[in-house]
């Protein structure tokens, strides 16, 4: 890290590019090696190998529990996914409210009043054992507000909670009425755990921003699930689906892309800040894509090689290569999944990244407090009288 004098200004790259911030034992992304670990394991191995469950108490605790561990772990969250009735009372007019913004928007408003019903203090105020019971409340309900707001927006009741279900099982339980096949449920898990956290992503860094502060935890997910609403951020799955809509059939593929590169456009789904080569989470849920197969499947992997090889041609020297939301959108849409509802499970799982990246932040007391260079016109000039 640079040092300066007392109060002077450094110059950093647009965006915080490359520059550290802060020290965490939550995990790293290498994205020169195409490689990201949660604590001391690889993402994707735990993704292969590991229940949700497993993963959550590894990114809380900091162990992945064995087998008694994760019985006690599993059932202590299952627990805490029904809803205090004022919040399930004010959903109704939530989703209303939301109709044409969708669930996530929805969120915001039923997570905040959640965490007021809670209690929820200012996490300067509580102590850690407080402020991971809370995280822990945060995180379990954040899934049943999500598939209630989509199903109420959709004329359905909502679909309570199972704690007999594993935690992507019953989120597809609660938003479809319907227990999944495992397959599908097993082909969910593995995305849930593989988008837990991914380095200081803006939302991450959106919520250790607010945790900062010393606000409570329920603001610093708000905070969070606000940076993610951006489509240059979680909002892509739905897109890079609507890019294989719009390019329609094989013989379409190499001139749509060709246009588009030609105009400057960005191809939702391929190229990512950090990554330089595959993106393995992209690796693992193509692999799952084509473990269903079919006509979508194919036309996906036909996609992303003409994709990359005009990409090489057109822009010799840069390595884009397909993100981790063009086959998340593949693998979301087979399993049954509504395309509104992509973004918001991509935020049923990154909420348990963010609350271990505030359990964290929350042990330092140090406000994050950067600054800005001033470009405006030179002062002081005098006030222009009236």
């Amino acid at each position: 890290m640079p040092t300066t004098e007392r109060n002077t200004p450094i110059d950093v790259p647009r965006g915080l590019k490359g520059v550290v911030v802060t020290d965490t034992a939550l995990g790293d992304v290498r994205g020169l090696e195409g490689f990201y670990h949660y604590r001391e394991y690889s993402a994707v191995e735990l993704a292969e190998t590991r229940t949700f469950e497993d993963v959550w108490h590894l990114m809380f605790h900091g162990t992945l529990p064995d087998a008694a561990g994760r019985a006690a772990f599993t059932a202590r969250t299952a627990a805490l996914r029904r809803l205090p009735d004022d919040v399930r009372d004010a959903l109704p007019a939530i989703a209303r409210s939301c109709a044409l913004a969708g669930p996530l928007a929805g969120l915001r408003t039923a997570l905040s009043l959640a965490g007021a019903s809670a209690g929820f203090r200012p996490l300067y105020d509580i102590d850690a054992d407080r402020r991971r019971a809370d995280a822990l409340a945060a995180s379990a309900l954040v899934p049943t507000l999500l598939t209630a707001l989509h199903r109420l927006g959709q004329g359905l009741a909502p679909v309570e909670p199972r704690a007999d279900l594993p935690y992507a099982a019953n989120y597809l339980y609660m938003l479809t009425g319907q227990e999944p096949e495992p397959a599908r449920a097993r082909a969910i898990e593995r995305y849930l755990i593989s988008t837990i956290d991914h380095g200081f992503n803006a939302s991450t860094f959106t919520a250790r921003v607010i945790t900062s502060t010393g606000a409570d935890l329920a603001a610093c997910l708000v905070g969070a699930i606000g940076a993610l609403s951006g489509p240059l951020h979680g909002g892509a799955p739905s897109r890079a689906l609507d890019t294989l809509d719009a390019i329609g059939k094989p013989e379409r593929i190499d001139p749509w892309i060709r246009e588009r590169v030609l105009a400057g456009d960005r191809i939702m789904g391929f190229g990512h800040p950090v990554y330089r080569t595959e993106d393995p989470r992209s690796r693992m849920l193509k692999e799952i894509a084509r473990g269903f197969g079919g006509p979508l499947v194919d036309f996906a992997v036909q996609v992303e090689e003409r994709v990359e090889a005009i990409l090489a041609e057109l822009k010799p020297g840069r390595e884009l290569h397909t993100n981790v939301e063009f086959y998340a959108g593949v693998v979301m849409e087979l399993c049954g999944l509504p395309r509104e509802m992509f973004t918001p499970t991509f935020a049923s799982a990154r909420v348990v990244g963010w609350c271990a990246n505030i359990l964290e932040q929350a042990e330092d007391s140090k406000i994050i407090r950067p600054a800005a260079r001033y470009i405006g016109p030179p002062p002081p000039r005098p006030v222009p009288a009236v």
